[in-house]
């Protein structure tokens, strides 16, 4: 074992920790681009590395460091979303949603028919709605601009209704639901600043809020025209039917909790 006295330790954890840090990076991301992306910057990293520890080439690596860094400030740009959400949860001391051990359930299967009907009957009726699924990002109330009103009250198809009715004094804020409950109710959320001149607020607030937290979708009625819209990852789908919701949204609990949803009946589809 005389060749161990002949490794600098100081190298071992190096290796380590740089090991560690790839996986837990790497075990984040859920998206394939962004995993080849991802894949390729840490690869030119580690080659610049190699290149500066045990190569005697300077100007390779001084090619190796500059596209390194144009490659760093492409991806800052290209993330600025959630390398800002980075910061967040390193500022505030949030190391569980970090590392993806939030503690908390995702949305319940059986959540998905009631989402789906509830989005298809406040699509035919039009009336506006703006309904925040948190899948395990751990929202709490300081990551809105207004964290509503509590209600940690069971999810149905009436309430969702009686919530979003235009008399009421909550129907202009979001909905917030996790798991099979209701927690909180106008809620007002972070706005996006994209397509500022394309979208009312209810859409700009389901961008925001899902630019900053990965792990959460927004629901959308419009309502002038009714139109039903999907945010996720400070994207938006529209339009699309209740049918079409439903399936999202079973592909987004399969993605988050590692399993396949049961499909419901076509009645509850709405």
């Amino acid at each position: 074992m005389a060749w161990l006295r002949l490794v600098d330790p100081r190298l071992l954890l190096d290796l380590l920790f740089a090991t560690g840090l790839g996986v837990v990076v790497l075990g984040r991301v859920t998206e394939s681009r962004t995993l080849w992306l991802l894949r390729g910057y840490l690869f030119l990293v580690a080659l610049a590395w190699v290149v500066q520890r045990y190569a005697n080439l300077p100007l390779t690596t001084k090619l190796v460091d500059a596209l390194v860094l144009a490659c760093s400030l492409a991806l800052a740009i290209l993330w600025q979303g959630e390398l800002r959400r980075l910061m967040e949860l390193l500022g505030t001391g949030r190391l569980d949603v970090l590392f993806g051990n939030s503690g908390r359930d995702g949305l319940a299967s059986g959540s998905v028919a009631v989402l789906s009907e509830a989005a298809g009957r406040l699509s035919q009726s039009r009336r506006g709605a703006l309904v925040l699924v948190d899948l395990g990002s751990d929202l709490r109330p300081e990551d809105f601009l207004n964290p509503g009103i509590p209600l940690d009250a069971q999810l149905s198809v009436d309430l969702l209704l009686n919530l979003f009715a235009a008399d009421t004094p909550l129907h202009d804020g979001a909905v917030l639901v996790r798991a099979n409950r209701i927690m909180a109710a106008g809620v007002i959320l972070p706005l996006s600043r994209q397509g500022s001149n394309r979208y009312g607020t209810r859409h700009l607030a389901a961008l925001g809020i899902t630019e900053r937290f990965d792990r959460c979708l927004c629901i959308v009625v419009s309502e002038e025209t009714g139109t039903l819209s999907l945010a996720c990852q400070g994207r938006l789908e529209r339009p699309i039917t209740s049918s079409r919701l439903h399936d999202l949204l079973s592909d987004a609990l399969a993605s988050s909790t590692g399993r396949s949803v049961a499909k419901d009946t076509s009645d509850s589809r709405g």
